[in-house]
């Protein structure tokens, strides 16, 4: 690790898990767990991406210097990372690097095709056909096999590599050069940094051998790569718990870590990490301990909690208002959740009945099940709609200031059991 500005750290391949907070009042229930369970993990605090900046009115030195003074108010004295996370412009990274942050993710999921492992031959080759002149590692790979240390074979055959072309392609080249343009920045300002990509945005599957040329293009092309967020098999919603073959999936896990393993090593990274705390211990596993895990949503829900144990009427305002805003709210989101899913907060009359419904608690869900509830998704997704709402965005944070207590608490039992599940297998 080193400091950048005597604040803020790069973490390099130490196990690590960041801490999303929307409002800006969350860091000390983030410190506070930490202190409870976070023995072997590194924090970040200060995260946050550029979407959730916008749709909150938050600013980058806004959300650092909230995160720095929460540290301060909870008495943190250890390391910190410090994310600007899904950055897709050499103006996000301009802003972000003003304000001190030291771990950058690159978001190229705007040229990432969607539909590439769809595709029929005559298709994929003329899609290719369309990139091909954008392409210079095309003979670097054809008909090469990779045999990692888990024993998997990865065959990089011709259609192995006209998909990852299709469907990365165009991806890689401005990842590499979002990829320099931080180097610049970061090494002008004499600021040391390090960078995640993101490629988990997507509908399908990153394959092993797309995973293997997307990270060694990266690599090969002076990407300072600490971290790889591949979207990995099962689904990753918001809000709720993996839904997929645990099984297979750190089989899965296994052969992706064996490959930033030999490539890097890099972390593996989990995004929309919140509430999957099925397969925490299986990431731990996979990866001996070399892993980050991103959350994001789940420190605004609970704060949604607070407002229900201390006033009832607005939290149920506050669902009605979130139920006219899904159906649009939902649009970048992987959720499953509809409106008939999770009754009108008019239909259920019971106190406990409405927390279950919409926020779902510890005690009713099976250990290692996480959330189940319809309910939390369509709070989730709704966030920015109720933030910058000129009644609610005020009363929530009103509220969450004058009871800081139920908030760090909450927060605090909420992230030990994902701290915990963490370190179940490390």
């Amino acid at each position: 690790m080193s400091t950048t500005n005597n604040k803020c750290q790069t973490l390099g391949t130490a196990a690590s898990f960041g801490f999303g907070d929307r409002i800006g009042l969350a860091t000390p229930g983030h410190v506070e767990a930490m202190n409870r369970a976070g023995e072997g993990i590194l924090p970040i605090f200060p995260q946050q991406s550029i979407r959730e900046m916008a749709r909150t009115s938050r600013t980058a030195e806004g959300v650092m210097a909230d995160a720095l003074g929460g540290m301060k108010q909870a008495g943190w004295t250890g390391p910190t990372g410090a994310d600007a996370d899904h950055l897709k412009t050499p103006a996000d990274v301009d802003v972000t690097a003003a304000a001190g942050f030291t771990f950058f993710t690159i978001d190229p999921s705007d040229h990432v095709d969607q539909k590439a492992d769809n595709y029929d031959e005559a298709t994929l080759r003329e899609k290719f056909d369309a990139v091909s002149d954008s392409i210079n590692w095309w003979d670097t790979y054809l008909n090469q096999e990779v045999t990692l240390s888990t024993g998997t074979k990865i065959s990089l055959d011709e259609q192995a590599c006209l998909r990852c072309a299709v469907k990365y392609g165009p991806a890689i080249n401005h990842a590499v050069g979002l990829a320099k343009h931080i180097r610049q920045v970061q090494e002008t300002a004499n600021r040391d940094y390090e960078i995640e990509l993101s490629v988990d945005e997507t509908d399908q599957p990153t394959t092993l051998p797309e995973h293997y040329i997307v990270a060694d293009q990266c690599l090969k092309n002076g990407m300072k790569l600490v971290s790889l967020a591949p979207r990995f098999i099962g689904d990753f919603e918001k809000g709720v718990d993996y839904k997929g073959d645990i099984g297979a999936l750190e089989k899965s896990l296994q052969d992706h870590a064996a490959i930033a393993k030999q490539l890097g090593p890099y972390k593996l990274s989990l995004h929309s990490g919140s509430d999957k705390l099925s397969i925490y211990a299986a990431l731990a596993r996979a990866t001996n301990g070399q892993f980050h895990v991103k959350t994001a949503g789940t420190s605004y829900l609970e704060a949604l909690r607070v407002v229900l144990r201390h006033d009832e009427p607005f939290f149920r305002r506050m669902v009605d208002f979130c139920r006219g805003r899904y159906d649009t709210d939902k649009a970048t989101y992987h959720v499953s959740a509809t409106l008939e899913s999770a009754a009108p907060a008019s239909e259920i009359t019971d106190t406990v009945a409405l927390e279950q419904a919409y926020l779902e608690r510890w005690s009713d869900v099976p250990a290692g099940k996480g959330f189940t509830a319809p309910g939390r998704q369509i709070l989730h997704c709704t966030f920015g709609s109720v933030l910058t709402h000129p009644e609610f965005g005020k009363s929530l944070r009103d509220l969450l200031v004058a009871h800081p207590d139920t908030y760090t608490e909450i927060l605090a039992e909420h992230f030990e059991r994902h701290l915990q599940a963490l370190a179940a297998g490390m």
